[in-house]
């Protein structure tokens, strides 16, 4: 992009008025990046992406926000984006329909179905923040940062189908090993740690690499186990949850879930959960 474009450029969240005929870092080709943030509470980001880096970030153009409130993709009156789960259990669960169809539409094309799954942009990362993920580290903070677009789905309740994070999401990311009420806090301390690592927006680059997490240390030795899961001397990520409808898109939902056994259930969901956690952070066995 030159400089001859540069004052086209605007951002969303609000929208403030940016007339530059220059990047006020003075590069000559730069780029901008979008976070798309999807959730049931488009309120709770009025304010926080107004203040310091985030805020020059969004002036100049760097990051541009945009916020989706999920409910505008239910059908019933009622706005619906949840229902309980397959098999029981306390709590609801976020429901797939709308969640695929907000990303879709963010996109702008389907993602296809369990016949055929659309091919995905390499530039675009969908996140599904959850305390069932992968832990988010420094890492994976400069990974983002060389996208062009990251769309943050902030899951609420017991959980979010699981066919969102197996089928529409690319990855599925923790802050760490504890439970917030939803994915929004989550997904605003990703933001912010990933725009900082963008060129320009702390305007001194050294800053971002003087401090902690600036290098990263060789791969620790793995001596995790199954046994010591099933022995319950591991700390294990959340089972899977589902909800109606029981088939979506030729994505059906464990059959044992639906089948009203509960103690096969209560196996099931044991042994999803080792798989998971064995899966998203093998360091916790």
């Amino acid at each position: 992009m030159g400089r001859d474009n540069l004052c086209q450029r605007r951002c969303c969240f609000p929208a403030p008025d940016v007339d530059c005929t220059e990047h006020p870092c003075g590069l000559l080709h730069w780029r901008r990046m979008r976070f798309d943030l999807i959730t049931i509470f488009p309120e709770f980001f009025a304010g926080p992406f107004d203040h310091g880096i985030l805020r020059r970030a969004r002036e100049t153009g760097l990051v541009q926000v945009n916020v989706q409130d999920l409910r505008v993709f239910t059908k019933d009156r009622h706005r619906t984006v949840d229902d309980r789960p397959f098999g029981g259990g306390e709590g609801v669960v976020l429901k797939p329909e709308p969640l695929f169809e907000a990303v879709e539409s963010l996109l702008g094309h389907s993602v296809g179905d369990a016949t055929q799954k659309a091919a995905r942009d390499s530039g675009t990362a969908i996140v599904l923040m959850s305390a069932a993920g992968g832990l988010f580290d420094q890492e994976t903070a400069r990974r983002y940062s060389r996208l062009e677009r990251v769309i943050f789905i902030c899951g609420r309740y017991e959980g979010v189908d699981e066919r969102v994070a197996e089928h529409l999401a690319t990855e599925e990311i923790s802050i760490g090993n504890f439970v917030l009420s939803g994915g929004e806090l989550a997904a605003m301390l990703v933001i912010d740690a990933v725009t900082r690592l963008i060129p320009g927006a702390l305007g001194n680059e050294a800053s971002s690499q003087n401090e902690s997490f600036g290098e990263t240390a060789g791969p620790r030795s793995a001596a995790s186990t199954m046994q010591q899961a099933r022995a319950g001397s591991a700390m294990l990520l959340d089972f899977p949850h589902y909800t109606r409808p029981a088939e979506y898109r030729g994505w059906s939902v464990p059959e044992v879930l639906i089948g009203g056994n509960h103690a096969e259930v209560a196996k099931w969901r044991r042994a999803a959960a080792i798989e998971k956690t064995r899966r998203n952070r093998p360091d916790l066995f």
